[in-house]
């Protein structure tokens, strides 16, 4: 199975004819400009370009397969679908044949997908895939025998992630709910990043199936998106998301195709499933979040966006995509559409999680004192209203704006708050530990907090360094160095832990070891931090450039 998903690519990525299309002065500077926009990452004009030349060069189906494949990368299914008319099925790249079976299914033609995933015809073995789709074409006319379709799947195929999920969906399609929830519940053990998806999917088809009780058990309250899927699923009604048919079905084969090639430095493949998952199921907002986190990899932010801001805000995976949206544009450093956009959100929906992500935004545009006020009022609604972040969560994020906004009295309130109810939290301890450590407040207690961090999480480079630092501190400069340099060891890259391990070694007349240390600092400092490392690497430590 695996071989055939490598020939598959192989298909995909191999290069067209080297040899320039036709002797026309025309045809050549469209060739040219239509390779050009392929490589400056503009699919959907070398599409059009590459189309026009096939229509002028209809035999040439080089060219088509390059129109081909670059519609299907910029979306452009109509266009894909339109060339893929009279082309053999033997020159079909691997992301068509995907298209064509999905434009198939659409229609209700399950047959028909399934003879263009059984053919044998050209560098393409597509065939891996068909006892999916079977399966489903049988559940469809409930064929108490769909599950047996799925035999041939082997256990170390590319796609036995996906077959107990399919197997529970397809169960479900049946109305048998006791044999699909082992194989539900197993599928999101492994499901990751899809897993609210499926529990949203799984908790249709349980109700759909008469079994109330356990499409609730879907849904705990972790999310946004869950707590009003269960809602509803408590009211009697679909949340919307079922895959209960054939192209749903494959759409979802699709994304987990998509998911598992996603770690390729090549997004061409993983990025062309996405597209005829998208395609095979309009409705699955997932599969579009999917796609938009995709073309942002392959530089493609703007393509991202458009398919972010189409997700309309009734949908369960608003919050995700608004997320995503926020992140993107400020990555772009388009930090004020970013906080136009923040404001747009609160206006449409007010809630907890649009105002901490109004917070996001105001940190990155180092606006801390109006971050800390969205984060007040994101704890404010909070209290009635679903949250993707826990109350503890926004309480720190509100603490790092108000100490950043010179306002730390206010933050050590709000710290000690999120520890009455998260008294054990390494994040917690940690930052009001270090926080009195870096203004000598109570630094018994703080070298505590810190120590309990550490013990809490002994793994975590930054904790440790408060650890070394809070030893530093109190002096017990030998303990503090051995222990600045387990976190050095832990995260070499981190600029405050050399700096720190550098400030101790050269109490302790460790002169050229300090050297080195505050060096291996300026590789990784901020800007505004590298004066401060140089006048230590040239004069040592003063009062003026000590670390606090």
């Amino acid at each position: 199975m695996k071989a055939a998903l490598l020939a598959g690519f192989a298909a995909f990525s191999a290069p067209v004819s080297a040899s320039v299309p036709g002797s026309s002065a025309d045809q050549l500077s469209t060739y040219v400009t239509a390779r050009a926009a392929d490589a400056l990452g503009d699919p959907a004009k070398a599409a059009v370009l590459y189309a026009n030349l096939s229509r002028e060069r209809p035999d040439d189906m080089s060219i088509r397969r390059r129109a081909v494949i670059g519609a299907i990368a910029a979306g452009d299914t109509k266009l894909a679908l339109d060339l893929s008319r009279g082309m053999p099925i033997a020159n079909t790249p691997l992301d068509l044949r995907m298209l064509m079976v999905a434009n198939e299914l659409r229609a209700g033609h399950n047959k028909e997908a399934i003879d263009i995933l059984r053919t044998k015809q050209g560098l393409i073995d597509s065939s891996f895939l068909a006892p999916f789709v079977e399966a489903w074409a049988l559940a469809e006319k409930r064929n108490a025998k769909a599950i047996d379709a799925l035999a041939p799947v082997q256990e170390g195929s590319a796609l036995a992630s996906q077959l107990n999920e399919q197997k529970a969906l397809i169960l479900l399609k049946l109305k048998r709910p006791a044999e699909a929830l082992p194989l539900a519940q197993s599928a999101l053990e492994s499901a990751g990043g899809r897993a609210d998806r499926l529990r949203l999917a799984f908790a249709d088809g349980f109700l759909a199936a008469g079994d109330r009780n356990n499409a609730l058990s879907m849904l705990p309250d972790e999310s946004p998106a869950l707590t009003e899927g269960r809602a509803r699923i408590a009211a009697g009604e679909s949340t919307g998301l079922a895959i209960d048919n054939a192209q749903k079905g494959f759409g979802e084969l699709m994304i987990g195709l998509s998911l598992a090639l996603g770690r390729m430095q090549d997004k061409g493949l993983p990025i062309a499933f996405a597209q005829v998952a998208r395609y095979a199921n309009p409705s699955n907002s997932a599969g579009a979040i999917l796609l938009a986190l995709l073309l942002e990899d392959d530089d493609r932010p703007t393509d991202a966006l458009d398919i972010l801001y189409k997700i309309p805000p009734g949908d369960p995976f608003a919050n995700q995509a608004e997320d995503a949206e926020i992140r993107m544009l400020i990555d772009s450093n388009r930090q004020q559409e970013a906080l136009r956009r923040a404001q747009e959100i609160i206006a449409s929906n007010p809630g907890p999680d649009a105002y901490a992500r109004l917070g996001v935004v105001h940190i990155e545009m180092k606006n801390y004192a109006a971050a800390a006020d969205a984060y007040g009022r994101a704890l404010q609604l909070s209290a009635n209203a679903p949250s993707s972040d826990e109350p503890w969560t926004l309480r720190l994020y509100r603490a790092s704006a108000l100490e950043d906004a010179g306002r730390w009295e206010e933050a050590k309130s709000e710290l000690a708050l999120a520890l009455k109810d998260k008294p054990d939290n390494p994040l917690l301890l940690n930052f009001l530990g270090y926080g009195k450590l870096e203004r000598g407040e109570d630094m018994e207690a703080a070298e505590a907090m810190v120590r309990k961090a550490s013990a809490l999480r002994p793994d975590d480079a930054s904790i440790t360094d408060s650890l070394g630092w809070a030893e530093f501190k109190r002096g017990k400069v030998s303990e503090a160095i051995a222990t600045l340099q387990r976190a050095a060891e832990a995260d070499p890259g981190q600029a405050e832990i050399q700096e720190h391990l550098g400030d101790a070694l050269y109490s302790a007349g460790r002169r050229y070891e300090a050297s080195f240390a505050w060096r291996a600092a300026m590789a990784n400092a901020e800007d505004e931090d590298k004066s401060r490392l140089q006048s230590k690497i040239d004069f040592g430590v003063a009062t003026t450039t000590a670390a606090h």
